[in-house]
């Protein structure tokens, strides 16, 4: 199977959640179903099923994060550097149009967050600044039509 590259953070915030579900969210839902056990027929009992369901939907996110934790390639993107956007990059980009500045780093897929400011290195904005440096301008497909940004500042923080 192919790495997953994430950053040092990223792939603390998937060792965290795993650790959660698999210390303290099993463990809750077991003590939930043993519960909901005690009280009876379980064909007509909600609580019962619905805390199965909990079951289900917990160990099917702790195969994934075993999964992507395994195939974790980690980058320390304080020790990258230059000019060109990469991987990890913190990237200040301006609406050519409207003028807007925002501010991107470029993660991995499993970290990606785009209220938090981290874009996936798979998006269309991130692989159109991938390897492209300050001064440069990108044409993005939106939803609303093509955007086009320039590319004001680049960091590796």
């Amino acid at each position: 199977m192919e790495k997953v590259p994430m950053t040092i953070s990223g792939h603390k915030m998937l060792n965290d959640e795993y650790d959660r579900r698999t210390a303290n969210d099993r463990h809750t839902i077991i003590n939930a179903i043993s519960e909901a056990r005690a009280h009876g027929d379980l064909s007509e009992n909600a609580e019962y099923h619905a805390a199965k369901e909990q079951q289900s939907l917990n160990e099917g996110r702790i195969k994934e994060l075993e999964t992507l934790l395994a195939l974790a390639q980690v980058i320390d993107v304080t020790k990258l550097s230059g000019p060109t956007i990469k991987f990890g990059a913190t990237v200040t980009i301006v609406d050519e149009e409207t003028e807007e500045e925002q501010i991107w780093q470029i993660v991995g897929n499993p970290e990606s967050d785009a209220n938090e400011g981290r874009i996936s290195i798979s998006s269309p904005i991130a692989r159109a600044l991938i390897s492209k440096e300050v001064g440069d301008s990108i044409e993005v497909r939106a939803p609303g039509g093509v955007r086009s940004y320039e590319i004001a500042d680049v960091k590796y923080i």
